[in-house]
């Protein structure tokens, strides 16, 4: 079920902040278009956000990085204090530097962000994403990931893992995906004796960065994947984005093909979940992990119903620590998470591979 499927009670009450006239005109008339929304205000530099934040009260505010006065991660970081329940999406320039921007901004409690593109798309995502935002558990990950034990911390949990051959690991992620797979891998120790490849959904332009991002905070090695890369101990691949990605068995282990967008049109989500899980579990031939982070829709269920049927086990984000219980919930639901825990014991979990 996509955003626009789901129920809302009342509108949503949005707050758009952007020095760009244009920007702010071209935002209000894509949300205003939809009667799910209701545009209350705009503002045009920081100060004057997080003064309307605090007389308006929106549910999401849309918010720019670069302004005068006060630029956006300011702004982010003063709204997170003093009104933390507020969703706020980023408007991030499609660069590398923009790109690095966005996860500081994530860090410091953003809910999502939206690149800048001179493009219909860019009017649709940003309805998407205030959407997501109404529909989502809590401002953000940064200002604190609940600790639960989980209806899994069982220790039939641990002899679901010992009862299997894993060579290899496969994880997806969507919205609140970027600060969730922070949390998870830089849990993984270093000496970590398989491969992890990671698909998220997210924009070619920032994968690189949120690649160099993960490899800074993790003691395993994180990197773009490249086609022809192999799997390797130690390494966590993530997916570019703008393309699909399968895993392929190869001589050498089992290797990353990229394909065009086109090659697989019935995939909504790029790069697909769906796609790499299957893939990975053809390739390992079941001997592989498959992990259901946070995110919208119901890209991973398909893929982790091919894990289960060639015997591989999987882990699922709860619904507690989960920002949009989408993905998790129909893999829970549809009876394919052997493992169900909380985002602060994935990590943990995954890393007692190394001693099983």
């Amino acid at each position: 079920m996509t955003p626009a499927q789901m129920p809302l009670k009342g509108k949503i009450r949005v707050l758009i902040v952007d020095d760009s006239a244009s920007i702010r005109m071209l935002i209000r008339s894509s949300l205003s278009a939809d009667p799910a929304i209701e545009v209350i205000g705009t503002a045009a530099d920081g100060v004057e956000a997080v003064e309307l934040v605090l007389a308006l009260k929106p549910d999401v505010v849309t918010l720019d990085v670069e302004m005068p006065r006060m630029d956006g991660i300011s702004a982010l970081r003063q709204i997170m204090a003093k009104v933390p329940t507020t969703r706020v999406i980023m408007l991030s320039n499609m660069t590398h530097q923009g790109a690095k921007t966005t996860f500081d901004a994530l860090e410091a409690g953003a809910f999502s962000f939206v690149p800048k593109i001179a493009s219909n798309g860019f009017e649709v995502e940003i309805v998407r994403k205030v959407k997501e935002a109404a529909l989502s558990r809590s401002a953000g990950l940064a200002t604190g990931i609940p600790q639960r034990s989980g209806i899994s911390a069982q220790p039939t949990s641990t002899l679901l893992l010992k009862g299997k051959k894993i060579n290899s690991v496969g994880i997806g992620a969507s919205t609140g995906g970027p600060i969730a797979l922070q949390e998870v891998l830089s849990r993984v120790p270093a000496n970590f004796p398989y491969g992890i490849f990671v698909v998220i959904h997210m924009p070619k332009a920032f994968t690189n960065a949120f690649a160099e991002r993960l490899n800074s905070l993790s003691a395993i090695t994180v990197k773009e994947a490249v086609d022809g890369d192999l799997l390797r101990p130690g390494v966590a691949l993530i997916a570019p984005g703008g393309a699909h990605v399968t895993l392929v068995r190869h001589s050498g282990g089992i290797m990353v093909k990229t394909h065009a967008v086109e090659a697989y049109p019935q995939h909504f989500y790029i790069p697909s979940v769906d796609l790499m899980l299957s893939s990975l579990a053809e390739a390992s031939g079941g001997a592989s992990l498959g992990v259901i982070l946070t995110g919208m829709g119901s890209d991973g269920f398909k893929g982790m119903q091919q894990m289960k049927q060639k015997g591989a086990v999987t882990i699922v984000q709860d619904e507690e620590t989960s920002i949009i219980y989408g993905m998790p919930k129909v893999c829970i639901e549809g009876g394919v998470a052997d493992i169900i825990l909380p985002l602060t014991h994935i990590g943990p979990r995954i890393a007692e591979l190394v001693s099983l």
